[in-house]
């Protein structure tokens, strides 16, 4: 089956040509209505009659709005009332003004909008929406949420460099921007697209132009006032999602994340709330206890410890997936995926997995699902951050760093070398893959970010490709921003906001619409403003979003400091699908690009225990692989006429 594609929405040029375009776009999945997503296509016009935004909003609302010849087009997870899209774009006389107030919603939708004759387009700053474009042959610019659409509609060719790029476990910035088609662009995440309109009396408009939209905030509250800020955020985000909602479902692991985004959920007061709980095979984990402990308390009214009352309870229900139903990692790898994500993500290989959760809460009925997606880059803290700490308070900074390197074992003279290190992210950049060994655990991570090793079952023309690219980057790169912790900070959030998607599609899928309020673009601006020293602590368990619940969250769930992992799953997963494996690596596409060694890969499939993947993660390479399958046999035959459904800007 080929893969196919989500929701999607392209930005046309005002021209025939830019019409003619319209009219050649990928037809979606005729069966998404029957799984209860809506299927029709909404066509926004230009002034002159013609398609300007062409959208198929499976699961995202699309709010629109004229005045003049000035527009606001939103899409996200609500419908946003006319009158508030008045407020918005009324008085706006240039992007400035309109940010400013796009500010006071929820920030979770992609925004086209026409101002002084010029079209703009911008994702999020959390990188949870991004925009693409490309240069048609006859149209000229276009714009799209989704690379897979412009490589179809401007014929351009996968690229090798950006491919092999994605066999490493994850890409740094601005690596991550690199599009797996040639000619096909990717837009920062903080930055937006500007579309000049042609000229009077030409056929053509300038070509497009980046600019910045998006600053983070300094790092100026202290805690308490910063949670109140967090708190608010993440419930306009759930509720941005979920509100009204009769029926809802929450993915409930038992961790403080899930819990948190359980009982913001219970606050909409559904009629019916699902949670869901993998149980776990390693007989140490405590994640079900606590995920059974969350349940009693939101099934009372009120929440407990907080002493402040709570909304009516809804009707409750806890679906436990018994151990031995979950799917291993690498399970049903012989299946071509059904969904074509953006590209390769590492979390390919736990799709079974995902496909059981997300398949068991449509069976509850659930309209819309939450996960706590986002929570660990957000709050837990990285150990860069205390880099920054140090240039402006060196003594609080070395006494936390103290407490986090007892923890993790960092001997005393590379912790004290790797502090005062001083390298430009582009230096750091060039070297950040290395033909040797991986770092161990007891390396000091305070840098721009963590080194890569190259796999030994990567071809010579595949590590060329990726040392080059690197190199390459390096020579113009700048860091998101100066200050080395909040750089990776950013740069972490809008990494997990990329691996998101394959949650995202999957629920596409199966239809029902997944969300992860954690990468809301206020959730990530109330967590940044908080002072570095009280946001990240070694003595507590993320500390400032414990703060932002209490009240919401009873104190006795608030108190949990450990977390689960499923590392054993993954290893297990290699000899429990070693025959699944060597069929992915028998004719490999990956292998036909010259990127790996199929042979070597066929030998570790029989040997999942070796020290070489014991040393080295296999997922990435699994998620290459599966995705150029898909990729390949992406398209289906039929074209769309994007008329089905109409509206004027």
């Amino acid at each position: 089956m080929p893969g196919l594609l989500r929701d999607y929405f392209v930005v046309l040029p005002d021209s025939v040509a830019g019409h003619a375009v319209a009219g050649q776009l990928p037809a979606p999945d005729a069966t998404g209505a029957a799984r209860g997503m809506d299927g029709d296509v909404l066509t926004v016009a230009h002034p002159s009659g013609r398609p300007w935004v062409v959208a198929r909003p499976l699961a995202r609302k699309v709010s629109h709005l004229r005045r003049g010849d000035d527009a606001l087009v939103l899409i996200g997870p609500d419908r946003v009332p006319e009158a508030v899209l008045a407020g918005l774009l009324e008085g706006a006389r240039d992007r400035t003004g309109l940010e400013r107030r796009l500010a006071r919603i929820p920030g979770l939708h992609h925004v086209v909008a026409r101002l002084s004759d010029e079209t703009w387009i911008r994702g999020t700053a959390s990188g949870l929406r991004r925009i693409y474009h490309a240069r048609h042959a006859e149209a000229g610019t276009l714009a799209c949420d989704r690379p897979a659409v412009l490589a179809r509609l401007s014929g351009a060719p996968l690229d090798d460099g950006a491919l092999a790029l994605r066999l490493l476990d994850f890409l740094p910035h601005p690596l991550s921007r690199r599009v797996l088609w040639r000619g096909v662009h990717e837009t920062g995440a903080g930055y937006g697209l500007a579309l000049p309109v042609a000229a009077p009396g030409t056929a053509a408009a300038p070509g497009p132009r980046e600019y910045r939209w998006w600053e983070p905030p300094p790092p100026e509250l202290p805690l308490a006032e910063g949670a109140r800020g967090l708190g608010d955020a993440v419930a306009a985000s759930v509720r941005a999602h979920v509100g009204g909602l009769d029926r809802i479902s929450c993915e409930l692991s038992g961790g403080l994340d899930s819990t948190t985004l359980t009982f913001a959920a219970r606050a909409t007061a559904p009629a019916e709330l699902s949670l869901l709980t993998v149980a776990a095979r390693d007989r140490y984990s405590e994640d079900e206890t606590w995920a059974r402990r969350a349940v009693e308390a939101a099934g009372t009214r009120g929440v407990g410890d907080g002493g402040h009352p709570g909304p009516a309870t809804p009707t409750l229900a806890h679906h436990i997936i018994p151990a031995d139903q979950a799917p291993y990692f690498y399970a049903d790898l012989a299946a071509t995926s059904a969904e074509l994500n953006d590209e390769p993500l590492p979390v390919a290989p736990g799709r079974a997995r995902a496909r059981l959760l997300l398949g068991r809460a449509h069976a509850t009925g659930s309209r819309y699902h939450l996960t706590g997606y986002g929570g660990d880059e957000l709050f837990l803290g990285l150990p860069h951050a205390y880099q920054d700490l140090f240039r402006g308070n060196p003594l609080t900074a070395w006494n936390h760093l103290s407490g986090l390197r007892h923890q993790l074992g960092w001997p005393l003279l590379p912790t004290l070398k790797a502090l005062l290190n001083r390298s430009t992210f582009p230096r750091w950049l060039a070297g950040a893959v290395t033909t040797g060994p991986q770092p161990v655990t007891r390396t000091p991570l305070l840098s721009w970010g963590v080194r890569q090793s190259l796999r030994p079952w990567f071809t010579d023309h595949a590590n060329a490709l990726i040392t080059a690219e690197f190199r390459a980057a390096a020579e113009q790169a700048e860091p998101i921003d100066p200050w080395r912790g909040r750089h990776v900070d950013i740069d972490a959030v809008r990494m997990g906001a990329r691996h998101f998607q394959a949650m995202e599609d999957i629920g596409m899928t199966i239809g029902l619409p997944v969300a992860a309020p954690f990468y809301d673009d206020r959730v990530l601006e109330a967590t940044l403003a908080v002072r570095l020293e009280e946001r990240i602590s070694p003595w507590r368990y993320k500390p400032l979003l414990v703060e932002a619940m209490r009240g919401v969250v009873p104190d006795a769930l608030l108190a949990r400091t450990t977390k689960d992992h499923m590392s054993s799953d993954e290893h297990q997963g290699l000899r429990e699908h070693a025959p699944e494996l060597t069929d992915l690596w028998t004719g490999s596409r990956l292998a036909e690009h010259g990127l790996v060694d199929a042979r070597h890969l066929i030998r570790l499939a029989a040997e999942p225990f070796s020290p070489v993947l014991v040393e080295h993660s296999i997922s990435s390479t699994v998620a290459g692989e599966t995705w150029l399958r898909t990729a390949e046999n992406a398209w289906n035959t039929s074209e769309l006429t994007p008329t089905t459904t109409t509206g004027e800007a």
